[in-house]
C-alpha cells in the first residue's frame, strides 16, 4: 500500500479497535455464553509428518519466525503475507538463504491473508500482526480449517475473547496465544520448582511488563510503535499483561485447578509520554496531537477462586530497568526474578531474611527437561534468550507427535482479558470486575500443566 493509504489504514483500524475494546469492557459478565462446540482443553488432534505453515505479518515481530521455522526439522513455510512491500521483500531475502522451496506471498491488500488461508497446503497460521487484527484473523484461520498462533494480546475486548473460544470449540481447532516468556530458561525452571514442591503451598505471585518503550514514538511510518502508540491515547489500563503474567498463571494451575475470579486495577497519573511528546517532536507534530491517557503505571491485582493473590503491573513510560518481576510465594519460600534469587525456610541456605543469589546450583538441580534438551540450541538460534525458537520447537513438536500444546485457547483468553477488565475498573474508581469462566466450568477437573520429557 502507498504510504498515505498505510496510515490511513492504520489510523482507522486503531479507532476502530480501541472503541471496540471500550466498548466491549462493559461486557465482562462472568456469565458463560451457550456453547457451540465441546471443549478443547487437552485437545489431540492427527499426528502430522510436516507441518505447513503460513505467515502471517512478517514485520518486527514476524520476521523472526521465518528464520526460528525454517530451522526446525518438520516445519515448512509455504506462505507469508504483509501489506507493507518493504517488510515482504526482507522476509523474501530472509527464505532465500535456507534454499528451501519458495513460499507463496500475498501483499495486495488487508484482505489479502484470507487468500493465504484459502491454501490447502496451510496447517497453521501464524499471527503477528497489530493487536486489532488478532480477533479477526485467528477467527478466519479456524475457520478455514487451520489452527491458530496468534501474538499477544489474543484480543482486546472480552466478546472477541470469547468469540475466539466459541470458534476453537466449535471448529475443534487450536488457537494458541504464544506467549514466549512461558518458554524462558528462568520461568521453565521456577515451573519444575514449583511441580516438585519446593515452596510449599502457593499463596503469591507477582508479573509485570516495565519496559521504557517511549523511543517508539518516533515510529511514524511502520514499525510496532506506528500504531502501538495510538492505544496509549485510548485505554487506560494495562495495555500488555500477558508476558509476566502467563509464567505465573502457569506456575498456579490457572484453568487446571483454579482460575481468576475478579480484578481490581489502579492507574498513576499519566505524564510521562505527553513530556517526551513534547520534548521530542515540534509543537504541531502528530505526537503532540494526542492526549497520552494511560498512566504511566499501572497496577493490578487479581484474586482467584482458591483465594491466591496476583500483582500484574503495566510501565512502558518511566525511566527504570527492564522487569518481569516473576515471583511466586509459597509458604516454604519464595523466588523472583530480575535478578534472580530465591530464599527457603527449608531448603537451601535455610535463612529466609536474606536472598541466595548464586543460582549455578538451582541450574543444575532444577532446569526445565525442555530447556535441558533444547537450551543450547535455542540459545545458538536466538529470539530473546532462546525462548522464541524454543516456543516455535515445542509447537512443531507437539503437532507433529500429537500431544496437547501447552497454552491453549482458555489460557489465552484468561491472560488477554486482564486488558479490557483493568481498563474498566480503573474507569469505575478501582471497582473489581469479575473474569468470565472461559473454560465453562472444566477449570475444576483440568490436569495441571507437565513437566515434559
Amino acid at each position: 500500500m502507498s504510504n498515505f493509504d498505510r496510515r490511513a489504514f492504520i489510523k482507522g483500524s486503531i479507532a476502530t479497535a480501541a472503541a471496540t475494546a471500550l466498548g466491549g469492557c462493559a461486557s465482562s459478565s462472568a456469565i458463560a455464553p451457550k456453547p457451540l462446540g465441546k471443549s478443547v482443553m487437552g485437545l489431540v488432534t492427527p499426528k502430522m509428518d510436516e507441518v505447513r505453515i503460513g505467515l502471517i505479518g512478517v514485520g518486527e515481530r514476524g520476521i523472526g519466525f521465518v528464520h526460528h521455522f525454517n530451522r526446525i526439522d518438520g516445519a515448512k513455510i509455504t506462505a507469508i503475507c504483509d501489506i507493507d512491500k518493504l517488510v515482504l521483500e526482507r522476509a523474501k531475502a530472509a527464505s532465500e538463504q535456507y534454499g528451501r522451496d519458495t513460499p507463496q506471498y500475498f501483499s495486495d491488500n488487508s484482505q489479502s491473508y484470507r487468500d493465504l488461508l484459502a491454501l490447502d497446503n496451510v496447517d497453521i497460521a501464524v499471527i503477528c500482526t497489530p493487536w486489532q487484527w488478532h480477533h479477526p484473523m485467528a477467527k478466519d484461520a479456524m475457520l478455514a480449517g487451520k489452527h491458530a498462533f496468534v501474538e499477544v494480546p489474543m484480543a482486546t475486548t472480552i466478546e472477541h475473547l470469547w468469540n475466539l473460544v466459541d470458534t476453537a470449540e466449535k471448529t475443534q481447532k487450536n488457537c494458541m496465544m504464544m506467549e514466549n516468556v512461558c518458554y524462558g530458561r528462568d520461568e521453565l525452571m521456577a515451573l519444575n520448582m514449583v511441580r516438585q514442591g519446593l515452596f510449599g503451598d502457593l499463596l503469591h505471585g507477582e508479573a509485570a511488563y516495565i519496559h521504557e518503550l517511549r523511543w517508539q514514538m518516533k515510529e511514524i511510518e511502520r514499525k510496532t510503535g506506528s500504531w502501538r502508540t495510538a492505544y496509549h491515547s485510548k485505554m487506560n489500563g494495562n495495555l500488555y499483561p500477558t508476558h509476566g503474567l502467563g509464567p505465573i498463571a502457569q506456575y498456579m494451575n490457572i484453568n487446571r485447578g483454579d482460575r481468576f475470579d475478579y480484578l481490581t486495577s489502579t492507574s498513576s497519573p499519566a505524564i510521562g509520554r505527553n513530556a517526551y511528546a513534547k520534548r521530542e517532536f515540534p509543537a504541531d507534530h502528530s505526537r503532540n496531537q494526542m492526549n497520552y491517557i494511560c498512566g504511566d503505571m499501572n497496577t493490578s491485582l487479581i484474586k482467584t477462586k482458591l483465594g491466591r493473590s496476583i500483582m500484574v503491573q503495566h510501565d512502558t513510560t518511566t525511566p527504570r530497568p527492564y522487569s518481569r518481576h516473576n515471583l511466586i510465594q509459597g509458604t516454604n519460600g519464595v523466588f523472583a526474578g530480575f535478578p534472580n534469587r530465591i530464599a527457603l525456610e527449608n531448603g537451601g541456605s535455610g535463612n529466609f531474611h536474606e536472598w541466595d543469589y548464586e543460582m549455578t546450583s538451582w541450574y543444575q538441580k532444577y532446569d526445565h527437561p525442555l530447556w535441558i534438551r533444547m537450551g543450547k540450541e535455542a540459545e545458538r538460534n536466538g529470539g530473546h534468550g532462546g525462548m522464541d525458537f524454543l516456543m516455535c520447537w515445542r509447537m512443531i513438536y507437539c503437532l507433529r507427535n500429537g500431544e496437547p500444546l501447552d497454552q491453549d485457547v482458555y489460557d489465552g483468553a484468561a491472560w488477554s482479558a486482564v486488558m479490557p477488565l483493568s481498563v474498566a475498573s480503573v474507569a469505575d474508581r478501582s471497582n473489581s470486575k469479575d473474569f468470565p469462566d472461559f473454560t465453562r466450568g472444566i477449570w475444576k477437573t483440568g490436569k495441571p500443566l507437565a513437566i515434559v520429557d
